[in-house]
């Protein structure tokens, strides 16, 4: 009998393992945010590769998500979880070999395809255990991977010699470490037929959630687009406004995430509605902050609006999943995750890339920035009239 036969984890240690598992996938993905830099001057690409580079991570995860995100409602969550894991260190020895543009979009594929298989497989596990702190990890976990990945990418950078590996190195261990832990989790659902069916993709939401899911599309939309937009521009957006360092640099991403973390915490215990609107108010907020601050290239203007957008990131997404994830069914969980992760990553990677477009060829970052803080504000306001309306035809 192995290890894994005669001691399984508790579940209350099970559910901090999955979150710190997803913490480490969101760092694996920001982790080469500030790297880009580094990349561009050694191969000489524009800013529109670098978002395209960005958007194939996205790309995959969509693409993951719609062929493996009902997978572990049928195989178990377990098995569907080990494979990522190994998959994303796969990727993460492609980055620390990487010696062009297309090794390093191959190992954004690679990433993505495993970020994909283990998000619904991750965020159903978790709810499966607990729904209320399920859903509280599932909210906050992406926000600190994200922030934690870009800033000791950007640490080591700083500080640490082989600049373009460590970070890659270190990730690869902790993932080592965290694989070992899944052998020792419990298994939180029953196996089912239909695994090869499943494989079809397809977007298959059940009646109960369809209004709930309309009624945060935009929001969610609008969110991860902001998101994108910082994770692949924020810092030659800083760096446009400031001759600075890298670790500066790194702390767009850190700043976002955090204060999208904090609210989180702050907003866990409030109704999904007041949740939603509070992130609305403060993307829009922030979004303003920010135009007002890249016109007055004011650097301190620009972090506060980062951090007014973190908060809406934060309440936005938590909003979203408190809106919908309840009225699911255990064995459905899964595929709606899926679901609401493919809205996430469509906002997550074609604005982006539609941003690096216009770097290039309208203007530069600091107007791209403009532009881009407009669009989101537009987009908040259309998600502020369908969450108002959803409340005044269900007043419950």
């Amino acid at each position: 009998m192995g290890i894994a036969g005669r001691a399984r984890l508790s579940p209350g240690t099970s559910l901090v393992l999955l979150a710190s598992i997803l913490v480490s996938f969101l760092a694996a993905s920001a982790a080469p945010t500030p790297l880009y830099g580094i990349y561009q001057e050694r191969w000489h690409f524009s800013p529109v590769t670098t978002t395209v580079v960005f958007a194939v991570y996205a790309l995959a995860v969509l693409a993951s998500l719609l062929t493996f995100g009902k997978l572990s409602d049928h195989v178990g969550r377990r098995p569907v979880l080990a494979v990522a894991i190994v998959v994303q260190m796969l990727s993460l020895v492609v980055f620390v070999f990487a010696n062009g543009v297309p090794t390093l979009l191959a190992a954004r594929l690679v990433q993505g395809l495993a970020a994909g298989a283990a998000t619904g497989a991750i965020g159903a596990a978790m709810l499966d255990i607990d729904r209320a702190r399920g859903t509280l990890a599932n909210s906050i976990a992406p926000g600190i991977g994200t922030g934690s990945g870009a800033l000791l990418s950007a640490l080591l950078i700083q500080f640490l010699p082989a600049p373009t590996q460590l970070v890659y190195v270190v990730l690869l261990v902790i993932l080592l470490l965290q694989a070992l832990g899944v052998a020792l989790m419990p298994e939180t659902v029953t196996r089912m037929a239909g695994a090869r069916r499943s494989l079809r993709p397809d977007i298959n939401l059940p009646r109960s959630v369809r209004g709930p899911m309309l009624v945060v599309v935009p929001v969610l939309f609008a969110v991860w687009a902001l998101a994108g937009f910082f994770g692949a521009l924020g810092p030659a957006l800083v760096r446009a406004l400031m001759n600075t360092s890298i670790v500066v640099g790194g702390l767009v991403l850190f700043v976002f995430a955090l204060f999208g973390s904090i609210a989180v915490l702050l907003l866990r215990n409030t109704a999904a509605r007041t949740v939603i609107l509070t992130g609305i108010a403060a993307l829009i907020l922030g979004m303003v902050v920010t135009l007002v601050s890249t016109m007055a290239e004011s650097v301190p203007g620009f972090f506060v609006g980062l951090a007014l957008g973190g908060v809406g990131f934060g309440a936005g997404f938590q909003g979203s999943l408190k809106t919908v994830m309840p009225l699911v069914e255990a064995h459905e969980r899964s595929s709606v995750l899926s679901v609401l992760y493919v809205v996430c990553y469509v906002g997550f990677g074609l604005p982006t890339v539609i941003a690096g477009f216009l770097v290039v060829y309208a203007g530069g970052v600091p107007r791209t920035a403009d532009e881009y803080s407009v669009a989101v504000i537009l987009l908040a306001l259309i998600a502020l009239l369908g969450v108002r309306r959803a409340t005044r035809m269900s007043p419950g």
